[in-house]
């Protein structure tokens, strides 16, 4: 497989596979943790808000500090400080100053982390081989959380809070390691026309966040209350998805590279329409809970390659690829919030949790609208940038 052939995305993919590790055991189980520790589900939706809003915040600095220090720096920072929020976790008793401590520190890390985490993978990857370079590593991060849920929802039951939390977070600061060779890449002093470059991108990404603030963190919390806030079942669920989707990723890039672009933008639209629905119709009973969640990861796969092999190569062909990222991810910031904030309200309302996840439609028709104009018929990953 020659998009195996780049030494650096090869190092950036092994990170991300620890780093993925590190995420299952203890990154899904954070919502759901906030919910048995006394959170209300509404709250709960409002601190992912708060969270992405803090992300939004701070993006601006990360610009001047990877200036600085160069990207591979940035990015190894922000592996180490996404550790910092799960030795907080424990000490969260509903609504206290634990759960505010959390609300400052988590956004730190984060916003180091995603910005230069979406620049240096643009500016390593080939632009002919980008899809399959894309599901090469969302086939590993597949792989990986098909174990990943299961330590973390045992050790949270056998070990309890402290132990299932320091794991994960040694197994994040350890993510950084693989990164310790990579190239160092500079960042651009002045780079005139960057913004007006990051709009296609930008659009794609709020989108992406409209969509994950339903699809992704109303349906952890739905789906837990549907198992009956059990962190194993919780877990268990989690690993079969992850099963069900590792060998899609490598397939659907490989596609994308092929030409077929636009096709696989219909197939992952049509897919996410189906299960978005199947979702909001399983609430309440714990084995359709559990199907929906496996047939999430047929999502995972089939859109992940479609929406992010254009934006990587809308990036690398910016005045610069940080720039680009933090105008996107950004983007992506607001959509979340905006979402989560929505699934809120309707739940602190009505008590029903089937609309909110509904709310993830609307960011899947809008990117779909802008992948089919960005993919040019029988491209690849390609993209126009107008």
């Amino acid at each position: 497989m020659s998009f195996f052939g780049n030494d650096a995305i090869n190092r950036v993919n092994l990170h991300t596979g620890v780093q993925a590790l590190a995420q299952g055991a203890g990154g899904v189980f954070v919502l759901v943790f906030l919910l048995r520790a006394g959170v209300s589900a509404p709250l709960v939706l409002c601190s992912m808000a708060a969270l992405n809003a803090g992300r939004f915040l701070l993006r601006p600095l990360v610009l001047p500090f990877a200036r600085r220090f160069g990207l591979r720096t940035t990015l190894i920072l922000g592996t180490v400080l996404e550790a910092a929020i799960f030795p907080i976790l424990p000490l969260v008793h509903g609504v206290d100053m634990a759960f505010f401590a959390m609300l400052l520190v988590g956004p730190v890390g984060s916003v180091l982390y995603w910005t230069a985490y979406h620049a240096y993978f643009a500016s390593l990857g080939d632009d002919e081989h980008r899809g399959g370079q894309v599901g090469a590593r969302e086939a590993l991060r597949a792989v990986v959380g098909v174990a990943a849920p299961l330590l973390g929802g045992w050790t949270l039951v056998l070990g309890g809070p402290w132990l299932a939390f320091l794991i994960a977070a040694a197994i994040q600061a350890t993510a950084a390691l693989p990164l310790l060779g990579a190239p160092r890449i500079a960042v651009a002093e002045e780079a005139p026309g960057s913004f007006r470059a990051s709009w296609m991108g930008m659009g794609l990404m709020t989108c992406d966040g409209i969509f994950a603030g339903g699809y992704h963190y109303v349906w952890q919390i739905a789906l837990f209350i549907s198992l009956g806030e059990s962190f194993t079942a919780y877990g268990g669920a989690m690993a079969l998805a992850a099963l069900v989707g590792a060998a899609f990723s490598l397939l659907v890039g490989r596609h994308i590279d092929a030409g077929g672009g636009r096709a696989a933008a219909v197939v992952a639209f049509v897919v996410m329409i189906a299960v978005l629905a199947f979702r909001a119709f399983s609430l309440g009973d714990p084995w359709l809970a559990v199907t929906a969640n496996a047939l999430g990861a047929l999502v995972e796969a089939l859109w992940i390659p479609a929406l992010m092999a254009p934006v990587y190569t809308l990036s690398k062909a910016s005045p610069c690829p940080l720039r680009f990222s933090v105008a996107t991810e950004a983007g992506w910031d607001l959509g979340c919030a905006g979402a989560c904030l929505v699934g809120a309200a309707v739940i602190a309302i009505d008590h029903t949790f089937a609309a909110p996840i509904l709310v993830g439609l609307v960011g899947a028709v809008a990117a779909f609208a802008l992948l089919w104009r960005n993919y040019a018929a029988g491209s690849g990953p390609a993209a126009r940038s107008t």
